[in-house]
């Protein structure tokens, strides 16, 4: 079952989202070369604290960290440490908040000082990837559909798009149904409906899809060890057009 959010429960999510994307903006904000996983994060909770709300992320499953954190070659759930962020580097910073009873989920890729152009290229294209899965969340479209616009995107430019991860409904918890893949068929997969809330976000690869998971059991990176981008928002599929998307800061 698909969770349909009342008008009062999108009200509370809309508060929700809209800090998580305050928060997320302010800790890519802070990042730059000598700076660690771990201060990172420290900052992160130190954000989350002045703002009243809790990371969704701190001991889900185990997880320790406030967010997750991951440098180059690894594509989500990074533990953040001692790790030190050096120039040239990307970091994907991925962050959600618990408040008002719900959860607003979002993510981000940094460059990090000055870094080479397929950097540049794949981190862009993983944000137009995003965007195209974005637009093809409509009201009678299909999942497949998302996670088509998604590869589309992704494999024209030459990159592989992560598939043992995907995006996810969100709403009272961080993860609801439906999952929901970065690649797919056009036409397949469950009917979206509007009120339904989803975080969709591509993991974008240089080179293989493939993936696999260091030690501690969390952290995921790519088996070829070559880069990867991740970018996520909340969306909220509309009535009518493509869906509205729900983290985005306030503009000052």
């Amino acid at each position: 079952m698909i969770p349909i959010k009342t008008p009062e429960e999108l009200k509370r999510m809309r508060v929700a989202c809209r800090l998580s994307a305050e928060i997320l903006a302010e800790v890519a904000a802070q990042i730059r070369p000598g700076l660690t996983t771990g201060e990172l994060d420290a900052f992160a909770a130190a954000r989350m604290r002045a703002r009243g709300v809790k990371s969704a992320f701190l001991g889900y499953g185990g997880f320790p960290g406030y967010t997750c954190i991951s440098l180059n070659e690894e594509v989500v759930h990074g533990i953040p440490g001692p790790r030190a962020i050096n120039a040239g580097d990307i970091v994907s910073v991925d962050l959600g908040v618990v408040a008002e009873g719900f959860v607003g989920d979002n993510a981000t890729t940094v460059r990090v000082g000055e870094v080479d152009a397929e950097a540049v290229r794949l981190c862009e294209v993983t944000e137009a990837s995003l965007a195209a899965g974005i637009a093809a969340a409509r009201a009678g479209s299909r999942i497949g559909d998302v996670g088509h616009a998604v590869q589309a995107v992704a494999e024209a430019a030459g990159f592989s798009v992560v598939r043992d991860y995907c995006g996810h409904g969100v709403g009272r918890k961080l993860h609801e149904e439906p999952q929901i893949p970065n690649f797919g068929k056009p036409g397949q997969g469950p009917l979206l409906k509007p009120g339904m809330t989803l975080a969709i976000e591509p993991m974008v690869n240089q080179g293989t899809y493939q993936v696999e998971v260091l030690p501690n059991r969390w952290t995921v990176r790519t088996l070829d060890r070559r880069r990867s981008a991740h970018f996520e928002h909340t969306v909220l599929v509309a009535e009518s057009g493509p869906a509205e998307i729900l983290t985005c800061a306030e503009k000052k």
